[in-house]
């Protein structure tokens, strides 16, 4: 399942409110640079803001709403807020879970790593192991 969200922001500027919102593909910022960009960057360019205007300033003041999240991501929005860090470890790690399952398959014919999870555990702790050093 693929890790989408809304965010907005709410501001005002010249006596106009504006709303500027975006869909983000968490996914695709993930798999490029492990980690989330700038999204009030992003939120001003996709609502053709101008990146060195008072208004962008004015922007930049408030903070980012996110809403209708799905996938993973999901976990980590309460009352419109988004934990990016915790969001970034989860993604990670999910993601060498999904690479351990297939070795889990292929070498120790275990279709769900999720049901032993003494092997999950150790082959979490061999990864770790074999990235510290």
């Amino acid at each position: 399942m693929s890790n989408s969200v809304t965010a907005s922001i709410i501001f005002s500027f010249k006596g106009q409110t504006h709303e500027p919102k975006l869909e983000l593909e968490l996914d695709d910022f993930m798999k490029k640079s492990g980690c989330l960009p700038d999204i009030c960057m992003l939120l001003a360019r996709a609502n053709n803001f101008d990146m060195y205007s008072y208004e962008y300033e004015m922007m930049q003041t408030e903070p980012i709403k996110f809403d209708q999240a799905s996938g993973l991501v999901s976990k980590y929005v309460n009352d419109c807020t988004l934990d990016v860090q915790g969001f970034e470890a989860a993604w990670k790690e999910s993601v060498v879970i999904k690479q351990l399952s297939v070795i889990a398959k292929n070498e120790l014919s275990i279709d769900d790593l999720d049901k032993r999870p003494d092997i999950k555990q150790a082959l979490i702790e061999a990864y770790k192991l074999g990235n510290s050093n």
